[in-house]
């Protein structure tokens, strides 16, 4: 007789490991930690996320605010210094940043509301009113000589026409279906940097476009840190997947940051 073929033993799986939650799982579950987090802790991360959102995007254009300043300008009762009134223009630098940070975080609410150019428009005229409204600020006309940026500009005649592209693909239903919300947030914010719309802070508003689209998506705000500066030019010289990186890394940093703050709330050890 043939001799029998052993039987094969069995192997089981390994256990599976513990899910990785998605940047939007993660961040909603961090929201709700927050929620039910003491109100110390909450006005705590609110204040601390505006001042390093405020200084790290102005440090980025080359605008550097000292602690004081910002303290100033944000109401904080435990500014370092008395206020002093030649920090006036300053201040009211700030005081817009923030009023366009809000406005950011409120058109955010409204998922379904397309983005448009009037909202881009709005979000300029928040940070320089004397630019009037909607329907009165200009583009550029020229192409600015003092390069902060160093890649190629739009030239003048086609703004309006390029910045209408980048709304119509931020739009359209195949982009939001094929991509994530950091890829098209970093892609648009991207693409609106390199047109360059307006004569001044067209980074500014390039930024807070990402972030509204970010929020919109259920991610946290991507606060690019000041010390990538030179890594966030070479991005936007070349191609768009450094700068989808950038973002991404810069959202790791918002999701940690708020990890930290809560386990230290919640008496865990720090990581």
């Amino acid at each position: 007789m043939p001799a029998k073929t052993p039987a094969k033993k069995k192997t089981s799986a390994p256990p599976a490991g513990p899910k990785v939650l998605s940047v939007e799982e993660r961040t909603a579950f961090l929201e709700d930690r927050l929620k039910n987090a003491p109100q110390e802790a909450q006005e705590k991360y609110r204040a601390e996320l505006d001042m390093s959102w405020i200084a790290h995007d102005s440090a980025l254009e080359g605008v550097v605010y000292t602690l004081a300043e910002l303290r100033s300008a944000m109401g904080a009762s435990e500014a370092l210094v008395p206020f002093d009134s030649t920090l006036q223009p300053v201040v009211e630098e700030i005081r817009r940043h923030r009023e366009a940070l809000n406005f950011v975080r409120e058109q955010a609410t409204k998922r379904r509301v397309p983005l448009t150019i009037d909202v881009i428009k709005r979000i300029y005229c928040v940070l320089h009113p004397e630019e009037g409204d909607v329907k009165t600020v200009k583009y550029r006309k020229d192409i600015p000589q003092h390069r902060l940026y160093f890649h190629e500009y739009t030239p003048p005649d086609k703004i309006a026409y390029k910045l209408r592209q980048v709304v119509d693909w931020v739009n359209d239903p195949e982009t939001r279906r094929s991509r994530t919300p950091v890829r098209l947030a970093a892609r648009a914010h991207y693409d609106i940097v390199r047109i360059f719309p307006f004569t001044t802070d067209s980074g500014k508003v390039a930024r807070l476009v990402m972030n509204l689209l970010l929020l919109r998506g259920g991610c946290p705000p991507a606060i690019i840190h000041s010390t990538e500066r030179q890594r966030y030019y070479e991005a936007l010289k070349g191609s768009s997947t450094t700068m989808h990186s950038i973002v991404q890394d810069a959202i790791e940093n918002s999701l940690a940051s708020i990890e930290k703050l809560l386990d230290a709330y919640d008496g865990k050890p720090k990581r």
